[in-house]
C-alpha cells in the first residue's frame, strides 16, 4: 500500500506501514453476511484488506433493514454478496472481491477454497454448515474465528473472543462445543457472549432447519462483527495482544 493513501492513514498511524502492506496483501472469506458478517466485512474492507471473499446465499430483505450493513430501500431483493461488494468498492475499489452469492455445503467445500486465504471469519448461522467450515478450515491451517449467538440480546459489551472452552452460557457454544469435540477439536477461537438470551416473540415462520426466528436490535450484531474485524486485523498485521 502507498503510505500517502490517505483513506488507510489514519489507520496506518496505529498500525505502521509493515502492518498495512500485511494487510493489503491478505485475503480474507466472511461465510455470512447477516448482522454480524456485513459489519465485519465493510470494517475489513475499511482496514486496507487487500481482497476479501463474500459468501452468503441469501437476499436483502424487509426484516435485514434493522441490522444488516448492506441492507437499504434500494437493494432490497439483491443478492447480499452483490449488495455487499457494491458497497465495498464505493468504499475502497482497490479491494479485491469474489462475490459468492450461495451457499456453503459439505458437499462442494472444495469450491470454497479454491484460492488461498489468509483467514476465514465464520458468520454461518446453520450450524452443520459451521460445524463442517471450522472442521475444514483448521484441517487446512486456515486461521479461522466464529460467530456464536448474538440474536435475543441487548448488551453488547458482554460480547468477548476467546477460545471456545472458555464459554459459559452460551447456548450455541455448548452445541458447536459439543460437536467439534466429537471431530477431535478441543480448541476454536470464537466471539461469544454469557448473557442469557431473551425470549423473543415469533412473529413470522421460521426458515428451514430453525426452530424460530431470534430477536435482533440495531445495536448488538454490529458490534459483534467490528470485534471479529479487530480480531482478524490484528492477527494478519502481527500485533495480536
Amino acid at each position: 500500500m502507498n503510505c500517502m493513501d490517505e483513506r488507510f492513514l489514519r489507520t496506518e498511524m496505529l498500525l505502521g506501514p509493515q502492518a498495512m502492506e500485511r494487510l493489503a496483501a491478505a485475503h480474507v472469506a466472511v461465510f455470512g453476511l447477516g448482522g454480524v458478517g456485513s459489519w465485519c466485512a465493510e470494517a475489513l474492507a475499511r482496514s486496507g484488506v487487500g481482497a476479501l471473499t463474500l459468501v452468503d446465499h441469501d437476499t436483502v430483505g424487509l426484516t435485514n433493514l434493522n441490522r444488516q450493513v448492506e441492507a437499504t430501500r434500494s437493494t432490497l431483493g439483491q443478492p447480499k454478496a452483490q449488495a455487499m461488494a457494491d458497497r465495498i468498492r464505493d468504499i475502497n475499489p482497490d479491494c479485491r472481491l469474489t462475490i459468492r452469492a450461495e451457499k456453503y455445503e459439505a458437499g462442494r467445500r472444495e469450491d470454497f477454497f479454491d484460492q488461498p486465504l489468509d483467514y476465514i471469519v465464520d458468520c454461518i448461522d446453520l450450524v452443520s454448515c459451521k460445524l463442517d467450515l471450522i472442521e475444514t478450515a483448521l484441517t487446512r491451517g486456515v486461521p479461522i474465528v466464529s460467530s456464536l449467538g448474538t440474536g435475543n440480546k441487548l448488551d453488547p459489551g458482554l460480547f468477548r473472543i476467546t477460545d471456545l472452552s472458555k464459554t459459559e452460557g452460551c447456548p450455541l457454544a455448548r452445541v458447536v462445543r459439543k460437536e467439534l469435540r466429537a471431530r477431535g477439536i478441543l480448541h476454536h477461537r470464537v466471539l461469544w457472549s454469557p448473557e442469557e438470551p431473551k425470549a423473543a416473540l415469533q412473529r413470522e415462520a421460521p426458515p428451514p432447519g430453525r426452530r424460530s426466528v431470534p430477536g435482533s436490535v440495531a445495536w448488538v450484531p454490529p458490534v459483534a462483527g467490528l470485534m471479529l474485524a479487530g480480531e482478524v486485523v490484528l492477527s494478519l498485521a502481527g500485533l495480536h495482544v
